[in-house]
């Protein structure tokens, strides 16, 4: 018979198991969500949300170490700023952080890590950069964005259509942080191409 392709109990078990080396990613891209909260937020006329560089780590970190591990690490850092670490733009951090228009955007985090890394995942390491910026385009900024809208709509209490004109004005960055992103992550996935989770499967025959 025709060999088909399954997954056996054992290698989904270890597909979905954390190593050290997955922990260690982890914490190198909640450290690289650190380092650019060190560039400073710019409030573009009188905005509430800052422009800032952090979403460019979410983009990264979906796109390097793909959905699970990216958005992990998300978690990760979202929890940290919960706890009160200053590690967004503007070295700001705590609960309060979750009262503000940012909230939307901070709880998005995860989502659109996860949603970029899913999308990088499809074409594995070969990683063509058009979809790695179409990955990014979708994940970093329509999922972002509609994290943001909301929070806006709920912690400013503005219709949908006021806060999706202050959330427009972030496109044009956040389009050159998508190809950055792609850029970088192509590089990265040249020079360590087993970055990226592998299918796992196996081919087995069928039974005569």
């Amino acid at each position: 018979m025709t060999p088909h392709s399954v997954d056996h109990p054992a290698q989904a078990a270890d597909r979905r198991r954390l190593t050290s080396r997955d922990l260690a990613l982890v914490a190198v891209f909640v450290g690289v969500m650190a380092a650019l909260g060190l560039v400073p937020a710019f409030y573009p006329f009188g905005a509430a949300v800052p422009i800032t560089a952090q979403s460019l780590g979410v983009m990264l970190a979906g796109a390097v170490l793909g959905a699970r591990r990216g958005a992990l690490s998300m978690v990760v850092f979202v929890v940290l700023v919960a706890a009160g670490l200053p590690l967004l733009a503007g070295g700001v951090g705590g609960l309060g952080m979750f009262a503000t228009p940012r909230a939307g955007f901070l709880l998005g985090f995860p989502a659109a890590a996860y949603v970029v890394g899913r999308l990088t995942e499809r074409h594995g390491p070969a990683y063509p950069l058009a979809w790695g910026v179409i990955a990014n385009v979708v994940g970093g900024i329509l999922v972002l964005y509609v994290f943001g809208i909301l929070g806006i709509m709920a912690v400013a209490q503005v219709g949908i259509d006021k806060a999706t004109t202050l959330v427009a004005i972030f496109i044009p960055g956040d389009l050159l942080k998508a190809v950055v992103a792609g850029l970088v992550a192509r590089g990265v996935h040249a020079g360590y191409p087993g970055l990226l989770p592998r299918g796992g499967r196996v081919r087995q025959a069928n039974p005569v």
